[in-house]
């Protein structure tokens, strides 16, 4: 149309110039015709073509743009949902984790009930029969104070604590601090380091050990662990982190040596 309308403006101009044309020479006959030119249509259904493929492309366009969009918010919900399903996942574990170790303190705890009253029953009865003194090294037996089985006591009870570096407890321990802590209990203020507990009270040797001893690995005042002998060729410790607070035969890991402070 607006083709069209160009051409008729072209065309009633020229009409105008020509009819002033006429009217100064009124004498000259009109000798040439101005034919209007058309549209065809062929032009006109090459028109209509362009437009619908242009309408088609822009449509195209607009539909691989949706498709981007709802692919990028598809990926970013997968990633909150996986997101969230870790955390959920590992709030579980954890849970039962937690549970578990709950369970087995529980266990140890009331083993070292009973191992405790063992103790006890055999220090009576040796105190009561005067073999005190004859026992052999491994039997438990509390001096009449009650100093070592009050030591022993703490310790037990501490059993299935984690091992930390650097831990004095309550919940949390590492070698030294453990038996520095136990002594404590019957007031033996005990240096705070392997080294220096390998030094304090008597040397004893390894095969003279009574209940309450405290053992050490390594050098004398360069021991690198201790742990207490409880009685029966077994000695409790902070082990490791894997371990924690445990009781184990000596036999599997003997001591360099061993002191007596009580």
């Amino acid at each position: 149309m607006a083709l069209r309308a160009g051409v008729a403006g072209g065309v009633l101009s020229t009409i105008a110039v020509a009819g002033s044309a006429n009217a100064a020479t009124a004498a000259e006959p009109v000798t040439e015709t101005i034919e209007m030119p058309t549209l065809t249509a062929t032009l006109t259904s090459k028109a209509a073509l362009s437009a619908e493929a242009t309408q088609q492309a822009a449509d195209a366009y607009q539909y691989r743009a949706e498709q981007q969009s709802a692919a990028e918010k598809a990926v970013k919900d997968a990633k909150k949902a996986h997101k969230a399903a870790e955390k959920k996942a590992e709030a579980a574990a954890k849970k039962k984790a937690e549970e578990r170790a709950a369970a087995a303190e529980r266990a140890a705890r009331s083993a070292e009930r009973t191992d405790l009253s063992g103790v006890r029953t055999a220090a009576a009865t040796s105190s009561s029969t005067g073999s005190s003194a004859s026992a052999p090294s491994q039997d438990v037996a509390a001096p009449a104070s009650g100093s070592v089985a009050s030591v022993i006591s703490f310790l037990q009870a501490q059993v299935g604590d984690a091992y930390v570096m650097g831990g004095t407890g309550p919940n949390s321990w590492d070698c030294s601090g453990l038996v520095q802590a136990a002594f404590k209990q019957v007031g033996v203020d005990l240096p705070r380091t392997s080294q220096e507990q390998s030094t304090a009270g008597t040397q004893v040797g390894t095969s003279n050990l009574q209940v309450g001893d405290i053992l050490y690995w390594g050098g004398q005042g360069s021991a690198y662990h201790t742990g207490v002998y409880i009685g029966d060729g077994k000695y409790l410790d902070a082990a490791n982190p894997s371990k924690g607070v445990v009781i184990q035969d000596l036999s599997g890991y003997p001591a360099d040596g061993a002191v007596r402070v009580l």
